[in-house]
């Protein structure tokens, strides 16, 4: 390399070589393992040792070549100039490789590096180099990916892992014995749609992929199924070590305790900052993405070849905003898991709004696992889970008060305040509060205690002692949290004198001491006490925590069976994260110490759970959430989002209320097996529907378009339940032209891999039309290709041309007549000729 640019690059390079631990000189005992522009000769012919084959080649110069420790060559680095793609360098940097029997390559202008190893797929971007220890270590793994696929992985997969011998052992044989063997061994068998998830990786990996995105509504055992595609990958010899990912410690812990119920007897979990010296012997390390931020701990600790196959749980949180840094560091496999679709998406005009961020967060998710148009790796929805039995829909109780109903209302509820906020009084000496005003503003003891009651009157009860069954409270704040607690305890001594001792209820939020200790304390039901109301009953003493967004994302507690709403919900992800808290199935019967006593339990299976709503968000979900439109993503910002700031304590006095507030119509609607709009928005999408009708299948196979599309256009199109057609479906593919019912048909049932933009179809028309026509080499392409897109895709510019009224080009602003100029007229003749012919314009206009 030569030049200022190229100067600059070496630089670069130099110093991430530097950072990475290479050495360019010998130091005390350390020798140098950096050799600059290494003369090397390139295999004049045959196979070289990785089964290539090249041309004759002269002589060339390695811009660097890596030692390992031995002093043989290791990496080849090709340098490029910073003005250049590293990618221009790939093949010249292939056959240097190869000449040197190196297995690896870096591609780097020091702005942009790749790494590529030559035995596992293509160059993968890179933001640091990797050091020399790791890729030593490296040099001894070779994945096999055909071993992978040809696993075979049924039900007891996990099981063979937890007791090897089960089969053998004589409670299983005997039908009878066999559930309690089952329970009393913890035995983990997969389900058939966590055998689907897992084929479904297994056949992505068989056509080259490497991301994989789980789509699997809570409940439904996304940690087990993750356990699964970890054993895979280490016991297949496809992985050497696993990073798994979250976002909130309570998951850190979770996770790590089943890799430990599940795995043990193969493989070690360790969690990073409680092994911080010895994380490299254990296969599966599980971290929060916060730790590893602090500090950019993942990169001065890390090598980004120290793991093999990186997960994420919740994927749309814990890769979003400067997490995402920490995913794409590390090579190799990607996992996402989500319960969270990005079909909840709603215009937001303000950028800096948080749930602007949100959706940012969700779109970024799939394009992360190559998933950009929507259709995970597998799919798994709440309304599957209930179809098959898995899992169980709410009650919803609707408990409006006379104020929340006001609060409402398109009116607002306009409350008499003191005189010390005058300024924002109107003539009545009333301020208007609405529905987004009770997030920041709006306090009223007497409404927070309207709640309280009425969830008390209401409320499930444990079917094994008649108590208040478990319930997670959502509230607006700290201090709200703070309110509904007292209240809540309040009220339990007095329907229950003399058992509790102000531990009914529980603030569980990040500004009380032991926050996390209390969440797992409350699913493994012992917090503040193990039983209350029966000695041998093992449930928590404490009956229900008081959050704001601690328990929502990833939180395991079966038993819960009240979920009480006393907070407006703007966020479709948070609504479906809080619902799913109370989803799964539980045996109550099953925490009886006595076994003898289980049979005296009537109902000991948990059916449905209750979710309270204060504020009509079943409603608003269910009948004003705009799922339809799509926007354009924000820019994105290496920033992390802001705060919510605590909202401000009510005025002096507080506000004053022209009588007491009630709840005037509380009434129960049980959700059926067509679930709730959200959850059909969530999973049912259009080309599900395609793929599963099995009139489109039979005629598709037999070309019949045209009773195809009159079939969709009069049967799935405009229906009351959804209102599908062409312009909705045109907007959530984010495309910016036309498209028909074929394409959609044909990109749903596999014939096309996507649906292209204006663009993307131009250039391919454009390859075809130069394809078919001799040009002289002196013709200036980019000219012509740019009058061809234009003459499609601009009918006032077309009609120009068509017309040969050339003065219409004088005062156009998308195409001028010193671009038309630089077109031959022979070539502007053929591609008039071509278009009429062979192009169909509707779709460009």
């Amino acid at each position: 390399m030569s030049g200022r640019s190229e100067a600059q690059a070496r630089i670069k390079i130099n110093q991430l070589l530097g950072e990475a631990g290479w050495r360019f000189f010998d130091s005390g005992n350390s020798k140098a393992n950096v050799i600059l522009e290494n003369n090397v000769k390139i295999t004049k012919s045959g196979l070289d040792s990785y089964g290539n084959n090249f041309e004759k080649v002269s002589n060339g110069f390695i811009d660097f070549l890596l030692l390992d420790s031995k002093g043989f060559p290791l990496v080849v680095l090709e340098a490029k100039s910073t003005k250049y793609d590293p990618l221009t360098g790939k093949e010249q940097a292939r056959k240097y490789a190869n000449s040197q029997k190196c297995r690896f390559i870096i591609l780097s202008n020091g702005d942009i590096s790749y790494f590529w190893d030559l035995l596992s797929g293509n160059p993968y971007r890179i933001t640091k180099f990797p050091d020399p220890a790791s890729l030593d270590r490296l040099t001894g793994f070779i994945p096999e990916p055909a071993s992978l696929v040809n696993e075979t992985v049924a039900e007891d997969y996990i099981v063979l892992t937890q007791n090897p011998l089960y089969a053998q052992n004589p409670s299983w044989l005997d039908p009878g014995l066999r559930n309690d063997f089952i329970f009393r061994n913890k035995l983990k068998f997969l389900r058939k749609y966590q055998l689907d998830a897992i084929h479904s990786l297994q056949a992505t990996v068989k056509v080259g992929g490497m991301r994989f995105l789980f789509e699997m509504a809570t409940g439904t055992g996304k940690t087990l199924t993750t356990a699964a595609v970890i054993k895979l990958f280490l016991k297949t010899g496809n992985a050497r070590r696993v990073l798994f990912l979250v976002d909130r410690i309570e998951l850190e812990e979770q996770a790590d305790t089943a890799f430990k119920d599940y795995l043990k007897n193969d493989y070690s979990s360790v969690i990073y900052k409680e092994n911080r010296d010895d994380w490299h012997k254990a296969e599966i390390v599980v971290t929060t993405v916060q730790s590893l931020l602090f500090d950019n701990k993942y990169r001065r600790i890390f090598s980004p070849t120290d793991f093999d196959l990186t997960i994420s749980d919740e994927a749309h949180r814990s890769i979003g905003a400067n997490s995402r840094a920490i995913f794409e560091y590390f090579t190799g496999y990607k996992l996402g898991l989500t319960a969270t679709p990005k079909d909840y998406l709603k215009k937001i005009d303000k950028v800096d709004d948080p749930r602007d961020i949100e959706r940012r967060m969700l779109l970024d998710t799939y394009r992360t696992f190559g998933c950009d148009s929507g259709n995970p790796t597998f799919r798994y929805s709440l309304l599957d889970g209930v179809k098959d039995g898995f899992l169980i829909n709410p009650i919803v109780t609707d408990a409006r008060t006379d104020v929340t109903t006001q609060l409402l209302s398109d009116q607002g509820y306009a409350a008499v305040i003191k005189a010390e906020d005058e300024d924002e009084l109107t003539a009545s000496g009333e301020k208007t509060f609405t529905h987004k005003d009770y997030e920041k503003k709006f306090f009223s003891d007497a409404t927070n205690r309207t709640f309280c009651q009425a969830f008390i009157n209401k409320a499930l009860r444990d079917p094994v002692t008649g108590e208040i069954g478990k319930t997670i409270v959502f509230a607006v704040s700290q201090n709200h949290a703070a309110k509904i607690t007292q209240i809540l305890n309040e009220l339990a001594h007095q329907m229950f004198p003399g058992m509790y001792q102000s531990d009914f209820a529980l603030q569980v939020t990040s500004v009380i001491q032991d926050a996390q200790t209390f969440t797992r304390n409350f699913t493994n039901n012992n917090l503040n006490g193990s039983c209350n109301f029966n000695p041998v009953y093992k449930t928590s003493k404490t009956r229900v925590c008081v959050t704001v967004g601690m328990m929502t994302t990833g939180y395991d507690c079966p038993d819960i069976l009240n979920i009480a709403l006393m907070r407006p919900i703007f966020s479709p992800t948070d609504f479906i994260q809080i619902k799913g808290r109370g989803t799964r199935k539980h045996n109550f019967a099953g925490s009886l110490m006595d076994d003898s006593l289980r049979a005296d339990v009537l109902n000991p299976e948990k059916k449905v759970f209750k979710l309270f709503d204060f504020f009509a968000n079943c409603e608003y979900f269910e009948e004003k959430f705009n799922y339809d439109e799509i926007i354009k993503l924000p820019r994105l910002s290496h920033a992390p989002p802001p705060e919510t700031p605590e909202p401000p304590p009510p005025p002096p006095g507080g506000y004053v209320y022209p009588g007491k507030d009630e709840v005037t119509n509380i009434h129960d609607k049980p959700i059926g097996f067509e679930g709730m709009k959200i959850d059909r928005m969530f999973f049912n999408t259009f080309e599900d529907k395609l793929r599963n009708d099995h009139f489109i299948i039979t005629n598709f196979e037999e070309e019949n378009w045209d009773v195809i599309i009159e079939y969709v256009k009069n049967t799935l199109f405009d229906k009351p339940e959804d209102f599908v057609n062409l312009d909705k479906l045109k907007r959530a593919a984010e495309l910016d032209r036309k498209i028909s019912v074929r394409e959609v048909v044909e990109k749903a049932l596999g014939r096309i891999p996507k649906l292209k933009t204006k663009d993307e179809l131009l250039e391919d028309e454009f390859g075809k039309f130069i394809a078919d026509l001799n040009l002289s080499s002196k013709i200036n392409i980019p000219a012509v290709k740019y009058f061809f897109k234009v003459y499609i895709s601009n009918p006032e510019v077309r009609k120009i041309i068509d017309s040969r009224d050339f003065s219409g080009l004088f005062n156009n602003s998308s195409y001028t007549l010193n671009e038309f100029k630089k077109v031959p007229p022979q070539v502007v003749e053929s591609i008039r000729e071509y278009v009429n012919t062979y192009v169909s314009l509707s779709i460009y206009n």
